[in-house]
């Protein structure tokens, strides 16, 4: 039985040092990619004071800070070959208040846009005036604060608890967790809005031909719909299993588990959180791979902006260039 302990604990080991250069890679790629967004949608003048656009960058601003908070964690617990939250107290407040309130604030933002997006597109003048760019930035502020202050409450009923880790204790916020945060909260209740609202917004879209919009207008919307659409449909491929797993593990605890089965769920545990931080890291890329428009206005920001004016920088000219500026630059000028 010591053998076959030992032997689950090297293999688990193994696992997490390989889920470990996987993290790596996701911050790496989720850094890069994040930052290229919030390049693109804050630099070109096509997204200024574009509700959309100011969604996307904050939750690409979130992003960045869970994957950080992501690999950090699995850093520490690799490094210390024992999870740091089963023995300390602190870190397993904080760990928990900074996941939920990053997961929660990205989730609902791409729910903001999604419902944003079907106000805007709507055929009706008095809908799409609902939505403002000053409403987006209150709902912002709103949903950061919220969920910052249930996770403090949340993290506050956290004790550890021997082999069992970082758990709460308190009777009725288990209930609370069990029967609404995850089974509802974390995974079920946005996944349904994102997934509601987008294809609302995607059946406006294909009915925005009809009223007079202009071409501009009518290609944005179009676009922007399409975008969010996309990532709606990855948010419910990387979010919906680990809320599945959640769910499962909530319905069918073990009670007595052995080392090897507390180690495969460790292990479970891990992996599954390692596909969902795949959510956090993705949208850039989604983006470049569906959208056209996406992949042209990335390539004017990149190349004909920062690169030709840093090669520009660099060179020593007598005289200086007079080039009028085309018409796809003044677009995105």
């Amino acid at each position: 039985m010591d053998s076959s302990s030992s032997s689950a604990a090297n293999t688990v080991n193994m696992a997490r040092s390989i889920i470990l250069n996987t993290y790596f890679v996701i911050l790496i790629l989720g850094v890069i990619g994040n930052c290229l967004n919030i390049l693109v949608f804050t630099r070109l003048k096509i997204f200024r004071g574009n509700r959309w656009a100011f969604y996307l960058t904050f939750a690409a601003i979130v992003d960045i800070g869970y994957i950080i908070v992501l690999f950090a964690s699995n850093f520490l617990q690799t490094i210390n070959t024992k999870d740091p939250q089963t023995y300390t107290l602190v870190w397993c407040r904080i760990r928990s208040i900074l996941f939920q309130t990053l997961t929660l604030t990205s989730f609902f933002t791409i729910c903001f846009a999604a419902c944003d997006q079907f106000f805007s597109t709507s055929y009706r003048l008095n809908m799409r005036q609902i939505c403002t760019f000053r409403m987006a930035q209150c709902f912002t502020f709103g949903n950061i604060c919220i969920w910052f202050l249930h996770s403090i409450i949340y993290g506050v009923y956290l004790q550890i608890q021997g082999s069992l880790g970082c758990i709460i204790t308190n009777p009725i916020m288990s209930s609370y967790s069990s029967s609404f945060f995850y089974s509802v909260l974390y995974g079920p209740l946005p996944l349904v809005i994102a997934v509601f609202f987008s294809l609302l917004a995607f059946r406006n879209v294909r009915r925005i031909v009809r009223r007079q919009v202009p071409i501009e207008r009518r290609q944005l919307d179009q676009q922007m719909t399409a975008m969010i659409l996309i990532r709606v449909c990855f948010f419910v491929v990387f979010a919906l299993p680990y809320s599945i797993y959640k769910i499962y593990t909530i319905i069918t605890p073990i009670p007595s588990a052995t080392p090897f089965q507390s180690a495969i769920k460790q292990l479970l545990q891990v992996l599954f959180t390692l596909w969902t931080g795949i959510n956090f890291t993705c949208a850039f890329y989604i983006f470049v791979a569906s959208s056209p428009a996406y992949r042209r206005q990335l390539r004017h920001l990149l190349v004909k902006r920062y690169w030709r004016r840093w090669r520009a920088t660099n060179k020593n000219r007598i005289t200086p260039e007079n080039r009028a500026p085309t018409a796809s630059e003044i677009e995105f000028e």
